[in-house]
């Protein structure tokens, strides 16, 4: 039998079930459920329990089927604009420096474990602060259907940065340099077709999921081999396969499988272990950091010509610490630079940095709202292309969401009762798809504030909006932006699920039609018309 299931502590599941309730509970508040999932293993660290190693290999395959669904959804050239790597890279340099400093400046006053920190581990320590969490940022993303917004891409791709960062330390750091093996992964490149071309084979079911577990892992365990961090390959393998038109498929397919497994990531982070009151006190101290890595995000991201708005809502997802910065910690503390007191501090710090920043997340739009003139004090009149405002000319009904129900819908509209149609897709590849077979459809952000502001001079012209967005959360975005912009049209709206079209209605779309339901009506009347026909051949009249 497997060693691993043999690992299994017959209370884990006892603790899963804890997880859910905590999360039932932080999710009928209106949170993010991760935050009931941070209380459950601070809860059960207080009852003595300890993670065991079935727990930890959880909680490690959540972390590489999340960087792995990353790099299905990610463009390497998105990298290389200057309000990615740039803000990345200055943001970094500054908090270490100005981190290092002040912890120092801590330790001088004599405050809990500080006085012990030297230069070198207080720089070690600023550069583990200096992280952003990847999953929170993802998860939060997702939840708020915002990971193909441009704060949610931008953000991404800051992250991706710093991992890009983190990996180069730790191969450094612990002495394992990679091996001279290191240079065949570049045989991974010309491979990338052949392993496209599998997915084309793999159908739409558990082989679809199995290829995708084979992926990630296989990708790891490459990188692993030659002294890389498997994370790494987790992510590069994903952007190998990030091009291939059933990528997204493949994201989807392994979502409920990342879900559950990250919540093994969130409980391990509880129960890392349990503080005394210095180390409370140190967490604390290391909290009041946070509010200065989320202002140089804004203000660098203003610099870059990004708007007020994208920079704020930027800022709110980064402004955290990160489950990188417990690795950095750990070998840190592993070589004897930092005392192990600090993997306590350091878990302690990034669990609640997570509970803080979840509910300014969740009302991020509001915080704007309110705080709004203190960005727009920071931005530059001039406009990158992708935040110029949206032209949707003269016409009368708007699509969002450009998929494959979208299509139907624009054609149909168009062609049948003449409308004069134009639609609306984040997606850039989507955009250029559609226009170079001749259809008026634009690239735009509907969980953007500013994507809206921008249609303000049009509101009154368009009489139609239909929605078939495959997001919920998105759905419900656009249909608040537009009641809060004076629409009074009329709105139509595709969902997946009853109560996501009764919660549509409720918010003033006049008809939600569910996609399945109806499809299945559309399949049975195509039934009911070729029996008929048959008949009439059988029994002329």
């Amino acid at each position: 039998m497997d060693a691993l299931f043999l690992a299994i502590d017959y209370r884990e599941p006892l603790w899963l079930a804890i997880a859910l309730f905590f999360g039932l509970v932080v999710r009928a508040g209106g949170l993010p459920p991760m935050i009931g999932f941070l209380f459950a293993g601070f809860l059960l660290n207080v009852m003595g329990a300890e993670a065991g190693t079935f727990l930890q290999h959880v909680a490690d395959l959540g972390v590489t089927l999340l960087l792995f669904t990353i790099g299905l959804k990610l463009q390497v050239r998105s990298l290389l604009r200057p309000e990615i790597w740039a803000v990345a890279v200055s943001h970094m340099v500054v908090v270490v420096l100005v981190s290092a400093v002040l912890l120092l400046g801590f330790g001088l006053l004599a405050i809990s474990l500080f006085g012990a920190l030297d230069v070198t581990s207080a720089a070690l320590l600023a550069f583990a602060l200096s992280f952003s969490s990847t999953v929170f940022a993802v998860k939060t993303l997702e939840d708020k259907g915002a990971s193909g917004s441009r704060y949610g891409r931008i953000a991404i791709g800051v992250l991706i940065v710093q991992d890009i960062a983190a990996v180069m330390f730790l191969a450094a750091s612990t002495g394992k340099l990679p091996s001279m093996w290191a240079l065949s992964l570049l045989l991974l490149i010309p491979l990338r077709k052949p392993m496209q071309s599998l997915l084309n084979r793999a159908g739409h079911g558990e082989l679809l999921v199995l290829m995708g577990f084979v992926f990630a892992l296989g990708g790891a365990s490459l990188f692993e081999m030659v002294n890389l961090k498997g994370d790494l390959g987790a992510l590069v393998l994903g952007i190998l396969l990030g091009s291939h038109h059933r990528s997204s498929e493949l994201a989807r397919a392994l979502f409920g499988f990342k879900e559950l497994f990250l919540i093994g990531f969130f409980l391990s982070i509880g129960l890392t272990g349990l503080p005394n009151l210095g180390m409370a006190m140190a967490a604390f101290m290391l909290l009041l950091l946070i509010p200065m890595k989320g202002f140089l995000f804004l203000w660098l991201f203003t610099r870059f010509k990004l708007t007020a708005r994208t920079s704020t809502h930027g800022a709110l997802v980064l402004a955290n610490y990160s489950e990188f910065g417990l690795i950095v910690a750990a070998v840190a503390a592993g070589a004897g630079w930092l005392s192990q007191d600090w993997l306590v501090v350091m878990a302690l710090a990034v669990s609640a940095s997570f509970v803080l920043a979840a509910p300014l997340n969740h009302e991020a739009a509001r915080i704007y709202t309110r705080y709004g003139d203190i960005a727009r004090k920071l931005e530059l009149p001039d406009r990158l292309p992708q935040d110029l405002p949206v032209d949707i000319g003269n016409a009368d009904t708007i699509v969002f969401g450009v998929g494959r129900v979208g299509t139907v819908v624009f054609d149909l509209m168009k062609e049948q009762l003449g409308q004069k149609m134009i639609g609306v897709d984040f997606a850039k590849e989507v955009v250029a798809k559609h226009r170079a077979k001749g259809r008026n459809v634009v690239q735009g952000d509907v969980t953007n504030p500013d994507f809206w502001a921008g249609l303000c001079g049009n509101r009154f012209e368009i009489n139609n909006v239909i929605l078939t967005m495959p997001s919920h959360a998105q759905q419900m975005a656009a249909v608040r932006q537009l009641r809060r912009h004076g629409f009074t049209g009329r709105i139509v709206a595709t969902a997946k699920y009853s109560d996501h079209a009764e919660e549509l209605q409720a918010n003033g779309v006049e008809a939600a039609f569910d996609i399945y339901l109806e499809a299945g009506a559309g399949f049975a009347g195509h039934v009911l018309n070729i029996f008929k026909q048959e008949e009439e051949k059988e029994n002329p009249v």
